[in-house]
């Protein structure tokens, strides 16, 4: 029976996320760093990315984000799954999203990565939006304590 917890416990976190997408072969599965903010989820895309590539065929999609700790027995799940739609790059919420990964501090961010990974400023820059139409939460922290749970 899953035993639920607030979303936002894992969307204000720095943690990879999944991106699941539809294709011809069947699903696919893009690691991904996110930002939340109100109600949507944004996810970095390029014009010619594969996961930009299949949204446009078919938007449906779901994340997964998973905080797993194995020495404290912390394991929190939360699924989102909607429709996905894509927009023009917005270098300010892009470096929103930067800042929760990288810090606060852009001057202490990897140049070489800014510049040849990031791109900031590029127009071929994509936004993934997804406003979820249903989540799903589970905390089976327990799973290393027995019946008391690791968190909260």
């Amino acid at each position: 029976m899953p035993t639920p917890f607030d979303p936002q416990a894992l969307l204000t976190q720095p943690l990879l996320a999944s991106l699941a997408t539809q294709s011809a072969d069947g699903p696919r599965v893009t690691p991904v760093w996110f930002l939340s903010e109100g109600k949507a989820v944004w996810i970095l895309g390029a014009r010619d990315g594969s996961s930009t590539r299949r949204l446009q065929v078919d938007p449906r999609c779901a994340v997964d984000i998973t905080r797993f700790e194995p020495d404290t027995g912390i394991l929190l799940h939360l699924g989102l799954r909607g429709t996905a739609t894509l927009h023009p790059m917005d270098p300010a919420l892009f470096r929103r999203l930067l800042q929760k990964y990288l810090g606060r501090d852009q001057m202490t961010w990897n140049p070489w990565f800014i510049d040849q990974i990031a791109r900031i400023d590029d127009l071929d820059g994509r936004l993934i939006r997804l406003i979820p139409s249903s989540t799903f939460t589970n905390n089976v922290s327990y799973f290393k304590t027995g019946p008391a749970l690791a968190w909260p």
